[in-house]
């Protein structure tokens, strides 16, 4: 953690400096600054985790420096005076610590900064991963062709979809079935996880298909699907996939 002590008084920032080290050895100092005008400048050009910030400067109040720049880093205020409790809780306050500053309240003020920042602040690089993430794209509907009628189908009102005879065939809630040009390894990788799963090696199903489900020999489970597939294709789902249909039900 990096730590600007601005403090007039030099014993009072040395007694401060030595308190921060006894708390958090990996604390940094990056500056002692003993006036507005030299806060000024050092903050324009860096940046530190915290601020211990005296009030009562040799140049002025330290609310000076807020009037002056803005400023975004924590601050935790240190002085011999409560009269500027409500001025000071006004600007990034943390904490307010009247002097003499003991090791228990730096170490409480530096808490609560830790917890402010795991409750309030976001993950600014998994933030700016996901908005550069290309968002993937479900597909939502299909070509389909029979004889010479060329027709498309909604994902939504798709049933299932199962292999049979090395072909792959689309079944619509509405009990139309069509043949489509897809494995389905690749389809299971095409349609939303959210709405689609593969309960064996022959069948891919959507949620909304499934009308009842019974628990079957070797804790797998049985499917009534909507409407009911073709002879020789059992809506059941194999034992190795029972725990991720389980979890994908219960989402």
């Amino acid at each position: 953690m990096r730590v600007v002590i601005i403090e007039d008084e030099a014993l009072a920032a040395e007694r401060l400096a030595d308190i921060l080290h006894e708390v958090d050895g990996a604390i940094h100092i990056a500056a002692v600054i003993p006036s507005v005008e030299e806060a000024v400048r050092w903050l324009a050009c860096n940046k530190v985790d915290v601020l211990f910030l005296d009030i009562q400067l040799r140049d002025g109040h330290s609310f000076d420096i807020f009037r002056r720049m803005s400023v975004n880093t924590p601050v935790i205020f240190t002085t011999a005076y409560d009269e500027w409790a409500i001025e000071a809780f006004r600007h990034n306050s943390i904490a307010y610590l009247l002097k003499p500053i003991q090791a228990e309240d730096v170490r409480q003020a530096l808490h609560k900064l830790e917890v402010l920042r795991e409750t309030l602040l976001p993950d600014v690089g998994a933030l700016l991963s996901l908005m550069n993430s290309p968002r993937k794209e479900y597909k939502q509907r299909f070509l389909v062709q029979i004889h010479q009628s060329i027709a498309h189908i909604q994902s939504e009102d798709i049933a299932y979809f199962h292999a049979m005879d090395k072909c792959v065939f689309l079944t619509t809630i509405a009990r139309a079935m069509y043949p489509v040009d897809y494995t389905l390894d690749t389809l299971q990788d095409m349609l939303d996880p959210a709405q689609f799963f593969r309960i064996n090696r022959k069948l891919l199903i959507a949620y909304r298909s499934i009308a009842a489900m019974h628990a079957f020999s070797r804790s797998r489970i049985k499917i009534d699907l909507t409407p009911p597939p073709p002879r020789g294709i059992e809506a059941l789902v194999s034992s190795e996939r029972v725990a991720e249909f389980r979890k994908w039900i219960d989402t």
